[in-house]
């Protein structure tokens, strides 16, 4: 419930910081570099950051304090801060020398002025990323003592420093064309390292406090600490492959159009809420109470990580299923609630559909993926999540090349909807490597997972509340269009406003969707249902 809290504030200003952002850039060309830019050196914090350190660094640090080896844990703390602290301060020195080679393998389609902006953008945001980094160590110890929620609220800050950026500086470079609007990616840039440093920063005093010592060296003589970084390789490559595939989407992309490049990643910011939400904090909060387990006897560790996943599997999809239908159904009115503003207009909000529905195949997958390839970190195993990431890249490189660059064209489909075959290949592969990684988990620990009809009858009461959302809002339509003889200009565009607000429409449809979804699933005997329903009639006094 706390990272699920914290994690749900942060992602609520994200989104905040996204139509913020899309208010005052929309899908300009200095947009899509700007988001192209932070992506680079965003691959050293996704290489040393949060993912990392939960594969080696917490499995070995948890179990310790189960064992109550405060000492040995103190020193393993330190002596990972000391060799994270050198390798992340030589990775930033060069990634600002290599910058133009990172650029160029990133967005090959960024030429001239585009290529310039976009070397500036990330020299400027290397150094944050460093912070970012220690940001995710401070997680680190914070989750092994079960403090979850100042780690996931961090980030509240660093979305904070963006949206006041983007407030004070919007307004005086908006109007100015195209060399305003870099201008206002410079300034951005800089609000980004602010808001970085300031996210490790507020951590940093209770970490101090819960650490008995804390004494930073760059040494490898504790055995803890080289399981560490036994665990840590394996991890590193597993991120790595990761962040190859999120480099091919960007790079493809990039070469369909500026526009298909800025709206996918707006795409990502949405479709990774409920990834986050309920992926992330089912397996954020499983990781270090598995990990203790593992400290056990083999057959009592094997059934409480049965029991742990079992459980967990089943929460991420009672909720992410209808999450995956509301994209499907709903997503142009998730768009405009959430993006709908300044230079992001209805048109955009249509086009950025295309891409959710290409997500929503694959939300399922990409959620419970994460539980278990925890479950593998908690037994000290990275190298199967790796070669079954190793997998999914191959096979998802191949495919979105033949489906975002290839097919469209022989279809006679518009070249820019080959953004929305992106992100359909994705959904595909991680049905491949999240079976792949039951079936291994399986083989080590006994049946576990997602039992067999679950789905089925989750993805059935999803549809007919997604039928009967779809009906509410083909009853709108006449509101949901444009307000006839209104309209403003900006940067040379008529803005013209729905007769009815974007985000009033998605609660017009959201509401009953969901009430449909929690009635049919619990009328179909899904347990989860039912505790939400009796939860509910308790709190109306309907029900004890």
């Amino acid at each position: 419930m706390l990272v699920g809290i914290g994690i749900l504030a942060s992602r609520l200003m994200g989104l905040v910081r996204e139509r913020v952002f899309a208010h005052y850039l929309g899908n300009a060309e200095a947009a899509a570099v700007f988001k192209a830019a932070l992506r680079i050196p965003n691959f050293l914090q996704n290489l040393f950051g949060e993912g990392v350190l939960s594969g080696s660094f917490i499995p070995v640090y948890a179990q310790l304090l189960g064992k109550k080896d405060a000492d040995e844990a103190d020193r393993v703390a330190g002596a990972v801060f000391g060799l994270l602290a050198l390798a992340t301060g030589v990775m930033v020195a060069l990634g600002m020398l290599a910058t133009p080679l990172f650029v160029d393998l990133i967005a090959p389609g960024f030429e001239g002025g585009e290529r310039d902006l976009a070397v500036r953008l990330v020299r400027i945001l290397f150094p944050g990323t460093g912070f970012l980094v220690l940001s995710a160590w401070c997680l680190g110890i914070l989750n092994s003592h079960r403090r979850f929620l100042l780690s996931y609220l961090a980030p509240v800050v660093w979305n904070i420093v963006i949206i006041a950026t983007l407030l004070v500086m919007g307004g005086r470079y908006t109007a100015g064309g195209r060399a305003a609007e870099e201008a206002l990616t410079e300034w951005l840039a800089y609000g980004v390292v602010l808001g970085s440093f300031l996210q490790f920063a507020v951590q940093v005093p209770t970490v101090m406090r819960l650490l008995g010592r804390f004494r930073p060296v760059v040494s490898l003589a504790s055995a803890s600490v080289r399981q560490v970084m036994k665990n840590f390789g394996p991890v590193v490559l597993g991120r790595g492959v990761v962040q190859f595939s999120a480099w091919v989407d960007t790079a493809f992309a990039s070469l369909i159009s500026n526009r298909a490049l800025s709206s996918l990643l707006y795409a990502q910011t949405i479709y990774l809420i409920p990834v986050s939400l309920f992926g992330m904090a089912v397996s954020a909060a499983e990781l270090p109470e598995m990990a203790r387990a593992t400290a056990e006897g083999e057959a009592q560790a094997h059934a409480k990580l049965r029991s742990r996943i079992d459980a967990g599997s089943r929460r991420i999809a009672f909720w992410v299923v209808p999450s995956a239908a509301a994209l499907l159904f709903l997503g142009d009115l998730v768009s405009g609630a959430l993006l709908q503003t300044g230079r992001f207009g209805a048109a955009d909000s249509r086009y950025l559909w295309y891409l959710l529905m290409g997500a929503a195949v694959g939300l399922v997958a990409s959620t419970v993926g994460r539980l278990y390839a925890s479950a593998f970190y908690a037994l000290k195993d990275p190298k199967t999540p790796l070669r079954y990431a190793v997998v999914r890249v191959a096979l998802g490189t191949v495919k979105a090349w033949f489906l975002a660059l290839w097919l469209p064209e022989r279809l006679g489909l518009p070249r820019e909807l080959g953004a929305a075959f992106l992100t359909l290949s994705s959904g595909i592969v991680a049905w491949v490597e999240t079976t792949l990684l039951r079936r291994k988990l399986r083989s080590m620990v006994g049946p576990v997972g997602l039992p067999a009809g679950l789905l089925p009858r989750l993805y059935g009461a999803a549809v007919v509340g997604g039928l009967v959302a779809l009906a509410v809002k083909q009853g709108l339509t006449g509101l949901l269009g444009p307000m006839p003889g209104v309209g403003v200009e900006w940067g040379g565009a008529l803005l013209v406003p729905p007769r009815l607000h974007p985000v009033l429409g998605l609660l017009a449809t959201a509401v009953p969707f969901g009430v449909v979804y929690f009635a049919v699933s619990a009328a179909l005997g899904v347990p989860e249902a039912g505790a939400v329903f009796r939860k509910v009639g308790r709190k109306l006094g309907l029900a004890r």
